[in-house]
């Protein structure tokens, strides 16, 4: 055997490695964006969350993002800031309701729009077979986000 043929593969052709290197850079494409409209991937994840189960509290939106509660609050105030979230107390010593305000589902609406053109510049070569099949894969082999 020569000596080519006893080294191994370079990581760089591993289609894990090409995966990762990919998200990565659809991931800084996305916080690009998202930095325009004043949020960041942890915002994005809380008010996707809210915007499917309203009633969660801050403990449950920390476990689903999994940060601490304090690290949430933090998240959560900065979307009450940017007017994307209303809280209102239920009284003492009862969790504070959080919703989604107008504000903030039409930043989901535009945070819809980046993700659907970064989806195209991504998929562009691809005809609608391959993206179902690439897509089929992905989701075959990624958890499903917490409910």
């Amino acid at each position: 055997m020569g000596e080519t043929e006893t080294r191994a593969p370079l990581l760089v052709f591993s289609t894990t490695m090409r995966l990762i290197a990919v998200g990565r850079e659809m991931q800084r494409k996305l916080e690009a964006e998202l930095a325009e409209l004043g949020l960041t991937m942890r915002h994005l994840g809380a008010l996707g969350h809210l915007s499917h189960r309203p009633d969660l509290s801050y403990s449950d939106l920390a476990r689903r993002s999994g940060v601490t509660a304090p690290s949430m609050l933090a998240t959560v105030r900065a979307l009450e800031s940017l007017g994307a979230v209303s809280r209102t107390s239920s009284g003492q010593g009862r969790a504070a309701q959080l919703e989604i305000t107008t504000s903030g589902r039409e930043l989901l609406a535009k945070v819809r729009t980046i993700v659907a053109d970064l989806d195209g510049e991504f998929l562009g070569p691809f005809d609608e077979d391959q993206r179902a099949a690439l897509d089929a894969i992905l989701a075959a082999n990624t958890k499903p986000p917490s409910r």
